[in-house]
């Protein structure tokens, strides 16, 4: 399997709202970097914990409706095309990265001002 498709796998758990497939692919001592680059999760267990809340930090009306995956060495990029209730369309990235087959670290990228708008 590919690291796109590990990942790709990651996203469709999200989607069926299956957070323990999810964190599966994920090293204990993983990293979860959040928008804005300023909140950091460290460890599987908080980062599975805080998904609980997902909800609560997506803005309302939240949807993904574009994604692709690029694949680099030992990483991935995935391009998300979301809208909300406030916003009509924009995109995301997130980076992840790898040891082997399991990801140590998953790294937003947003404009965090639109971001912030959509709440």
């Amino acid at each position: 399997m590919s690291l796109a498709d590990i990942v790709q796998r990651g996203w469709e758990a999200v989607g069926a709202g299956d957070f323990d497939a999810l964190v599966a692919d994920y090293v204990e001592d993983m990293t979860f970097i959040m928008p804005g680059q300023a909140d950091i999760l460290e460890g599987r267990q908080a980062f599975r914990s805080a998904l609980n809340g997902i909800g609560d930090i997506l803005p309302p009306g939240f949807e993904i409706t574009g994604l692709r995956q690029i694949e680099g060495d030992g990483e991935v990029v995935s391009i998300v095309e979301w809208k909300s209730a406030k916003v009509t369309g924009s995109q995301l990235s997130v980076l992840f990265k790898f040891q082997g087959d399991k990801i140590y670290e998953e790294r937003w990228f947003i404009d965090t001002e639109q971001w912030k708008n959509a709440f």
